[in-house]
């Protein structure tokens, strides 16, 4: 079995199953810059108890502006010997792989995740990274990219070959996020009495509470209608910086019984809020995936999704809408198509929201099985 090394930079929860089936068909360890996410802390001890790979920390090292340096990476590849390495993004530990490499320091196969979508890819946002990107793009020997149109691009833009582009998205396993069916339940229907939902139309939000993810813009395009509709509410689950201004809109527009800002939650309490949800929303201006969305289908929701978001694409018709959020006419006209084709929250069963999401698992595999290893 060869062995892959993979640099991340924090285990997060929508990562696990991507990971661990990675480590079905390499001999894999990943080698973790930060211990938690810096602005969404994670349970890392019950993330950790599910890895079935080998994993390490590299945490000393330097900051420069926004970016990080750690110390030990060629240490480890020593130690581990892999046959491909990967990195993240272009950030500094890709620099530096790619360092290594050139000085003939280390041979392995050299790759790195890209999580951008299309239109970050079209619309570069710093100087910095478009440079970066130049740079980095033809001195690495593979990308592992989140959609294929992505790969088209990077295939037209670059030059790259068919074995050069590995398409995963961060998507994850059904059947594990819907176990323990009946606690799940428990926990939505307590969640049900606690906010009056049942009866009701409920539009879901998953997320930080950042001005990317722009639900002020949200609220204040959609107040009129939640005044209106006597049976819809929006539930805002999470956690940050927007928090209090948003609590100020909902008072302002007279929302407080249509707005509920529960607070942020994770494991079985996060996936219990979509069970006991009609809809989900994700209105960003600025999602480069948006794993969420995939979350949300698997627990049987349709989605009313920015097309700016890089998950997106999972948005068929069948499963949902998409919608410009620049663009008030648009968004208010395909919310109310949005809202004749969900349901109002009742009896709690898991069985009545089947996953709206197909197994990925033949793809995966066939992708990932592209690595160049010679």
């Amino acid at each position: 079995m060869k062995k892959l090394l993979i640099f991340h930079p924090a285990l997060v929860p929508y990562r696990i199953d991507q990971f661990n089936s990675l480590s079905q068909l390499f001999d894999l360890e990943v080698v973790f810059i930060f211990e938690n996410v810096p602005d969404n802390k994670f349970d890392q001890s019950k993330l950790l108890s599910q890895l079935l790979f080998k994993y390490s920390f590299l945490l000393k090292g330097f900051f420069l502006k926004d970016r990080v340096y750690r110390f030990g990476i060629f240490k480890t590849i020593k130690r581990f010997k892999p046959d491909i390495i990967i990195g993240y993004e272009y950030s500094f530990t890709t620099q530096y792989l790619i360092l290594l490499k050139a000085l003939g320091l280390i041979h392995q196969k050299l790759g790195s995740t890209i999580d951008d979508n299309i239109e970050i890819c079209n619309h570069v946002q710093s100087r910095s990274r478009y440079f970066a990107r130049q740079f980095s793009v033809k001195r690495l020997d593979f990308l592992i990219v989140m959609s294929n149109e992505v790969a088209e691009f990077y295939r037209h833009k670059f030059k790259l070959k068919e074995n050069q582009l590995i398409v995963s998205p961060i998507l994850q396993d059904s059947e594990r996020l819907r176990k323990n069916n009946v606690e799940l339940q428990e926990i939505a229907n307590s969640y049900t009495r606690e906010f009056d939902l049942k009866g009701k139309k409920v539009l879901l939000f998953v997320g930080r509470l950042i001005p990317d993810k722009a639900l002020s813009k949200f609220i204040n395009t959609f107040y009129p209608l939640f005044l209106e509709e006597d049976n819809l509410v929006l539930v805002l689950v999470g956690d940050g910086e927007d928090r209090c201004s948003l609590e100020i809109i909902r008072k302002e527009k007279h929302l407080e019984h249509k707005i509920f800002l529960p607070g942020r939650y994770e494991g079985q309490k996060l996936n219990a809020w979509y069970l006991c949800s009609s809809g989900f929303v994700l209105p960003s201006t600025y999602e480069p995936f948006g794993a969420v969305v995939n979350e949300a289908l698997i627990f049987g929701l349709k989605v009313f999704c920015s097309k700016l978001a890089g998950s997106s694409y999972l948005v068929s018709t069948e499963k949902g809408i998409l919608y410009d959020p620049f663009s008030e006419k648009e968004a208010i006209d395909k919310m109310k198509i949005f809202l004749s084709l969900i349901d109002y929250v009742n009896e709690i069963d898991m069985n009545k929201k089947p996953s709206l999401m197909i197994n990925h698992t033949s793809d995966f595999i066939r992708e990932w099985r592209k690595l160049p290893v010679d």
